[in-house]
C-alpha cells in the first residue's frame, strides 16, 4: 500500500517504497512533489543520524517552515535514509 504525504489539500509525496524510522516514513527523493519545497537554512543535529537539513512547504499561498527534513549525508547507522525526506509539523502520513 502507498504512502502519501498531505498538507493544505496538497499531496506532497507518494510512495510504495519509504523507509520507516522512529515513526516517521522517510520517502524517495523522487517520490516528492519538489516544486512545493523551499529549501531553509535550519539544520539540526541527530547523534546516529548525522546533520538534518530542511525544506519548507509552500501550497496555495500558505507556507509551512521546516516542515520537510533530510539527512543529505547520513552517518554510517543510517544510510538507508539518504536521499529521502520526512515530514511534521501538521502533515499528514498515511497508508492508502
Amino acid at each position: 500500500m502507498p504512502i502519501v504525504a498531505r498538507w493544505n489539500g496538497a499531496e506532497i509525496a507518494r510512495s510504495d517504497d519509504t523507509v520507516l524510522i522512529e515513526g516517521n516514513h522517510y520517502f524517495p527523493r523522487q517520490d516528492v512533489a519538489a516544486e512545493l519545497l523551499t529549501t531553509s537554512a535550519t539544520t539540526t543535529v541527530c547523534p546516529w543520524k548525522g546533520i538534518a537539513h530542511y525544506f519548507s512547504i509552500r501550497v496555495n499561498g500558505a507556507v509551512n517552515p521546516d516542515a520537510a527534513w533530510y539527512y543529505p549525508d547520513p552517518k554510517p547507522a543510517a544510510e538507508e535514509i539518504r536521499d529521502r525526506l520526512a515530514f511534521w509539523k501538521g502533515v499528514e502520513v498515511r497508508e492508502v
